[in-house]
This record gives C-alpha cells, structure tokens and sequence, in this order.
C-alpha cells in the first residue's frame, strides 16, 4: 500500500519553485496524494493549477481543513525546491503543524529537518518520522567510477536542458512511459530528489552527492539497472544544464555516462539562465548542439518547454525550430513523445543486430 501524502507548498503552487509538488501532482508510484496545502490556490484542483488538466487532488488553505476533507493521511511532503535548498519560514511553520498532528515529513531539500532540535523534539513527542531525503550518503555507500559503464550494450539516452527547471524529470519520465506502451524495456535514472519521491528504483540525488563520486554514482545506477532489468534502452534524467554557470553539469551524463545520444529541452521565451539577467543569457539551441556533438554524442530531439506560450506560439515555435534544425521537434504535454519513439527502437535494434 502506498503511503497517502499532502503536499506543502503553502502559497508557491503556481511558481516554478514547487516543481517537486508538479512532478508528484502528475504522478508517483511511491505516494498517493490526497491533497495540497497552498492558501493563494486552495478551493481549486492542483492539476488545474499546474496546466488546466484535473486530476481529482483538492487543495486546501490549512492543513486542518486538508485532514477533515480527505482522512487518514500517513505524511506531509515538502514540496517545494527552492534555489539553494533553504526552507521556506512559511513551510517551516506547516512542518510543525504537520508534526502536531502526528504526520510524517518528507523533505527533499538541501536544508535538513533532522538538523532543527525544535522538529526533532516535536516529531519524537507525537511519534512523527522526518525523512531528509536530500542527506548526503556516507562514504561508504558511494562509488567511484570505474569503466563498468563501457560494459553496457543498451543505447543510454540522456535528457539534457539549456537551463533548469525545463521539465527534464518529466520529459524523462514521459519518454520511459512512451517506450514502454511501444513495447520496449525502456528504464528510467533518477537524478533528483522528485525522481526518488516518484517511485524511483535506479538513481541517486546528484546535487547531494560528494563531488568525487558523481561520475561513479552515475555509472553505478546505469550498470546496476541494465544488469537487474535487462533494459533495451536506458533513459537518464540530467540536471541542471551545461552552461549554466550555477551548475553546468550536463557534460558528466555523456562523459562519465558513456550518454551517447541526447534529448534536447529549451524554453523559447526564456532569454536568461535562471530568468535573472546578471547570469547570463542562454545561448542558442545550435551551438548547445555543436557541443554536444563535440563531445560525441547526438541530438536525437528537441523538446520545447512552452511556458508563457498559447498553444498556437508552441507550434509556431516547433514549426521553426524544425526547419531550422532538421530533427524532430516535441511537446511532451501537449502531444507526448510518441514521435522519437521509432528513432530509439532503430538505436535498439541497431544494437542487438550488432550483439549478434
């Protein structure tokens, strides 16, 4: 049985910085959502909220009101990601509220509950967990990279962004879904604390992760999910993007991933790393595909990120950027990504035809 869970957002749901609680509101195999606490939104449906798509998970303007409205529930989930992992004073407060009322938390941010005597006192008293899934493991528990990933035979496919917060989680998952209604044994690796609240099996939370080991804990979660799973095609969730100088972290996917071939995110409307001017504008999509090709791998798709777009600026946008480019042009929420599907089955059948 999954856990039922409420999302705290409390009054960011309809920013870019709950995107945790946007990964879970669209779906997760480890928690059911019963409910999200977000005051500025609550009477409404959080999948309305998110992109006008319903999805039966009300939202409350107090916890009190979510625990009368949808029963026993086992824990609270953080479900913001802010820049730089810091807890939110309002969502620190919920927190307590939380505990009071004898609910788990869950956190995915940098910022650790179990580090905060005050919850730790508080969640003892009514017999609360605080699960800080964003811990860095121990030393003993990380790997270092060692070659085994040449070993693969399986294409290794990763999703890769000009900026953060392009919907790489989503499109990874979206794409993993896709391959798998096609009939293909297509598995996906986490690299985020969303993908692990999602009911992730293979990954780990790269940003929590001692610099050291990235490249082996990348190698490690595709080996190991390739030999338990007999994947055809591994599908790996990138991080940040590659120039973003607040993590340009792109390059450790094709490098230490052995990630020859890439799917594509970009925000048309986003002219600036982060939306913040001082940061630097993102460049274009070609020379992010120079790149990439320089580093030896291949751009199978681009997938658009249409925020602040109408549907007809997101077609106009696709209708462009696949002239100019000459490679498929996708929109994960408005038509899925049926479309790269039969380009990976190729990648696939090339590599079992060159096995035999």
């Amino acid at each position: 049985m999954k856990d039922r869970a409420l999302l705290l957002t409390n009054g960011l749901l309809a920013s870019p910085d709950a995107k945790t609680a946007h990964g879970l509101i669209r779906d997760s195999e480890r928690y059911t959502i019963a409910g999200v606490i977000d005051p500025p939104t609550a009477g409404r449906d959080a999948g309305e909220v998110l992109d006008g798509k319903p999805r039966q998970i009300p939202v409350f303007a107090s916890l009190e009101e979510a625990l009368a409205a949808v029963g026993p529930v086992q824990c609270g989930i953080v479900g913001v990601a802010t820049v730089g992992g810091v807890l939110p004073e309002e969502i620190l407060a919920l927190i307590k509220t939380c505990l009071k009322n004898g609910l788990s938390v869950v956190n995915g941010l940098h910022d650790l509950l179990n580090d905060r005597p005050e919850l730790v006192a508080l969640a003892t008293e009514h017999h609360a967990n605080l699960i800080d899934i964003r811990k860095p493991k121990s030393r003993a528990e990380l790997h270092f990279w060692s070659g085994d990933v040449f070993k693969i035979t399986a294409p290794i496919i990763a999703v890769l962004g000009m900026d953060c917060a392009m919907g790489k989680r989503t499109t990874t998952r979206l794409l993993t879904q896709a391959c798998q209604a096609a009939g293909l044994n297509a598995q996906m690796i986490y690299t985020g604390q969303t993908g692990w609240l999602q009911g992730g099996k293979y990954g780990f939370i790269f940003d929590s992760t001692l610099n050291d080991f990235i490249s082996g804990e990348i190698e490690h979660a595709l080996v190991s999910c390739w030999q338990e799973t007999g994947a055809e095609v591994l599908l790996i969730e990138g991080q940040s993007s590659l120039r973003n100088p607040s993590g340009p972290c792109g390059l450790e996917f094709m490098v230490s991933g052995h990630a020859k071939h890439v799917v594509l995110m970009h925000a048309p409307k986003r002219r600036y790393f982060d939306y913040d001017e001082h940061w630097g504008e993102i460049p274009s999509v070609e020379s992010e595909i120079e790149i990439i090709q320089k580093f030896g791998s291949e751009v199978l798709a681009l997938a658009l990120n249409t925020e602040d777009c109408t549907l007809e600026e997101a077609k106009q946008f696709q209708q462009e950027y696949t002239e100019r480019l000459g490679i498929p042009v996708l929109l994960p929420l408005q038509e899925g990504l049926a479309p790269v599907v039969p380009i990976i089955r190729q990648l696939v059948e090339k590599t079992v035809h060159h096995a035999d």
